[in-house]
């Protein structure tokens, strides 16, 4: 049964008094939703994604997460554990000195043993073409490859939800074809902010647009991804 993982309520948010970024917005994300997240440069969609997990706070407004009205920083800590927050630069995201360890993380984080979680991460690097990367540093990578790995980190996590902020930048053909797949093949839910159209029909069923601080339903819904045909 599909239930809310996420409702946005009346959600206003500024960076500075008086000039709001997103201005009484609303958005229900259900389990198993493929939406995807457009709009122009500034228009606040890295501001949304944020205000899910609660690195922001809003200005006004509600933000329920798995049922549940989080207002205070504790509030986030379990929504943080099930939704994974793919962040748009990921020098954000990797801090550790290798890769395993890195990925290894958030399972490490979450109560896994250190076997648990190492497991955990080789099985997700393998998974997303990385086998082999566990002992590199961070510093050393590409920008393609930084990104691979923290969507490893993201998904290593086993998250109930994507939130995945401009996943194909940095990426050459190959990679974003194989980044393509998995994310379309995944049963979590998936809020995607994009400018890659290709890439949003791909993984998307549903297109948001953010303009004037609200989101507004697109008339025209994407195809169905493969996964669910």
């Amino acid at each position: 049964m599909s239930v809310a993982q996420f409702q946005l309520k009346k959600l206003s948010f500024g960076y500075r008094p008086g000039q709001l970024v997103l201005d009484g917005l609303e958005l229900t994300v259900m389990s198993g939703d493929a939406i995807a997240v457009t709009g122009g440069n500034g228009s606040g969609k890295t501001t949304l994604l944020h205000l899910l997990v609660g690195l922001l706070k809003p200005t006004s407004g509600v933000v329920e997460a798995f049922g549940e009205a989080r207002v205070k920083e504790r509030d986030f800590h379990e929504v943080r554990a099930r939704a994974g927050l793919l962040f748009q630069d990921p020098d954000d995201q990797l801090f550790c000195s290798t890769v395993l360890e890195d990925v290894a993380f958030g399972p490490l984080n979450l109560g896994k043993s250190r076997a648990e979680a190492e497991a955990l991460a080789v099985a997700t690097l393998r998974d997303l073409g990385l086998s082999g990367f566990e002992r590199k540093s961070t510093l050393g990578l590409s920008g393609g490859e930084k990104r691979l790995v923290s969507l490893a980190a993201v998904l290593a996590m086993e998250p109930e939800a994507l939130l995945l902020d401009e996943p194909t930048n940095g990426l050459d053909d190959a990679t974003r074809d194989r980044l393509t797949q998995l994310v379309r093949e995944s049963p979590r839910s998936k809020l995607v902010v994009s400018h890659d159209r290709a890439f949003l029909e791909a993984v998307a069923t549903r297109e948001l647009r953010l303009e004037g601080g609200r989101l507004r339903d697109q008339s025209v819904a994407f195809p169905p991804t493969r996964s669910s045909q």
